[in-house]
């Protein structure tokens, strides 16, 4: 007879048909470059387990590498109306964020004085007293933006563009900022600024008679006002400001951040402080995401040519270690079917995989195999936007009696110090966390909880339906829990409250169930294999040999539920339980 641990509720076989499962096909091959989409990350994280726990991380990538910088730059843009504080802000941004400062005054003065190619184009319109030409101004622009240092630092556009024209033109060549930030000034104050500004024609310094007057009465007596900070001429140039900014907006509007410039200059940069802080934070999190998605569907397109060459049931699973495409299409058939589930709305779910490697109960047990798995998931909703808090129950029971699992010993730490990849993905996208309400934060999209079990005498179903229960409608995964009861000395949990745990520990849907069959009170040889894959049935697989040391998996029936023991023996014996059975079924 075929030895299995399963529940055993009555369930009915019904007729072999075709459904969307894969076929069977012999041992299958591959190269050592095959790869994944279960796999998304570029190093390799192994284990052993023996009497405790050992773990090593190849520093070596060995499959496609995932760079990313360290910090992503700021591009910014910031317009301001005559005496606004926008030359004051500027020089308070780039010392806080390290940007290149671009003025196209400086760069112009700069290119003139350089005698380029650019500067004596740009002289002979300014010697004759001409507006310098748009197309000259956007190349200067370009070819200082294009410098290594803005590319790396990033950069700080001061005044620039000024029209409609010259953002279109910038728009034309992708020249697009991640912030456009105005200084907003009402426009009496932005008169008076200007009336009590003057000029000391020795230092060049500029002072204001109220908000900045001289240190002395010599510096003072030599001050001079400038020419066009008369109140008429400061009007003319807020309304040719006006205009030109209200034609720029269409260009910037989705992008564009006021700040109320009438304050001081220290309240106005722990606006633009604040804003900046924000946006950068938002772009580096977006860059890092693009990039992660980018490396997965890279590695999907490359593994969907090895993983076109292998159907069915891996074989040769008694041989242990497993090797890393076997691990690889575990994972993959896993990840599949979570997500399936996850997106037609499932919440509360459950995976079951008994593969030599993911089961307890064998010495050959390796508990790297199951964080993979976990990591796996993690990661690929990750890549699809997901907040995924990972949780391990914490110790159980108080005093002398506190402990947990032996299965789980030790997993919060191989968590914390695995490989998550180049991107940062943990503490952003992936937390790490235990098992309870006080775990469920209002970030979280999706909850992988890591073999929860009970242990003897404490009871882990009251923590997790606590968890559930405030996680709410988000999706709440459990990767091969154990919710039996363990009773203590007392029998305590054999009788208290039992039919209710059960009950809820009955409530997760499998989205995925795998377990080898053999033979009762053996391990060896295996005699087939069952497989669900959500939202398709069960399925029962028989193991043939066949010459020269080659096997393969069968499918020989299928099952709306999990089949019973006595249903598989039946299955595997070709013997009908009914008559009505006898006449529909598959045996």
């Amino acid at each position: 007879m075929l030895q299995s641990s399963l529940p055993p509720p009555h369930l009915h076989c019904t007729n072999l048909y075709p459904i969307p499962s894969l076929p069977p096909l012999s041992t299958p091959s591959f190269s050592s470059s095959s790869l994944s989409s279960g796999l998304r990350r570029c190093r390799r994280l192994s284990f052993r387990v023996h009497e405790d726990i050992h773990f090593s991380i190849n520093p070596k990538p060995k499959g496609l590498k995932v760079s990313c910088a360290v910090s992503e730059p700021l591009k910014v843009m910031i317009s301001g109306a005559p005496a606004s504080g926008k030359g004051t802000q500027c020089e308070m941004i780039v010392q806080k964020f390290g940007l290149v400062h671009i003025s196209t005054g400086d760069l112009l003065r700069a290119e003139v004085s350089s005698g380029s190619e650019i500067g004596n184009k740009a002289k002979e319109y300014m010697s004759t007293g001409c507006l310098v030409p748009d197309e000259i101004v956007i190349m200067m622009v370009t070819a200082r933006i294009s410098q290594e240092d803005a590319k790396k630092k990033g950069w700080l556009l001061d005044g620039f563009p000024r029209t409609f024209a010259q953002a279109q033109s910038l728009e034309k060549l992708k020249i697009r900022p991640d912030v456009y930030i105005v200084l907003d000034v009402p426009d009496q104050i932005l008169i008076d600024r200007c009336i009590g500004r003057r000029l000391d024609p020795v230092t060049g310094k500029i002072y204001h008679l109220n908000f900045f007057p001289p240190e002395n009465e010599e510096i003072k007596a030599r001050l001079v006002t400038r020419s066009d900070d008369t109140e008429e001429k400061v009007k003319s140039r807020l309304e040719i400001y006006k205009q030109n900014a209200e034609a720029i907006l269409s260009t910037y509007s989705t992008i564009m951040n006021k700040v109320d410039g009438n304050h001081s200059k220290d309240e106005v940069f722990k606006a633009i402080d604040s804003l900046l802080s924000k946006v950068h934070e938002e772009k580096e999190n977006r860059t890092k995401l693009e990039k992660s998605i980018r490396a997965s569907e890279r590695i999907s397109n490359l593994a969907s040519s090895s993983q076109d060459n292998w159907r069915g049931i891996p074989t040769r699973l008694n041989n242990i270690p497993h090797s890393r495409e076997i691990r690889t299409y575990f994972y993959d058939d896993v990840l599949q079917a979570a997500q399936r589930a996850v997106n037609d709305g499932r919440t509360r779910l459950k995976v079951e995989i008994n593969i030599p490697e993911l089961n307890p109960e064998m010495d050959v047990y390796r508990i790297g195999t199951l964080m993979e798995l976990v990591r796996v998931l993690a990661l690929s909703f990750a890549d699809d936007g997901k907040h995924v808090k990972v949780c391990v129950q914490g110790s159980m029971g108080e005093g002398a009696l506190a402990g947990m699992p032996l299965q789980l010993a030790g997993t919060r730490k191989i968590l914390e110090f695995m490989d998550w990849g180049d991107y940062g993905a943990k503490g952003t996208f992936i937390n790490i966390g235990s098992i309870g309400s006080k775990e469920v934060e209002e970030q979280d999209d999706l909850f992988i909880l890591v073999a929860p079990q009970n242990a003897v005498g404490n009871c882990i179903i009251d923590d997790l339906k606590a968890m559930t229960d405030a996680a709410s409608d988000r999706p709440v995964i459990l990767v091969n829990a154990r919710l039996k009861d363990l009773p203590g000395s007392s029998g305590i949990m054999q009788t208290m409250g039992r039919e209710k745990r059960l009950e809820y520990a009955a409530s997760f849907e499998s989205c995925y169930f795998f377990r080898l069959l053999y033979y009762a009170g053996t391990q060896y040889p295996i005699m087939g294999a069952i497989r669900m894959s959500y939202p398709y049935r069960y399925e029962l697989y028989k193991r043939v040999d066949e010459s020269f040391g080659k096997e393969k998996y069968i499918i020989v029936s299928t099952f709306s539920e999990q089949p019973t023991i006595d249903e598989i023996n039946d299955t595997f014996l070709g013997k009908p339980r009914s008559e009505v059975k006898k006449a529909t079924g598959f045996w």
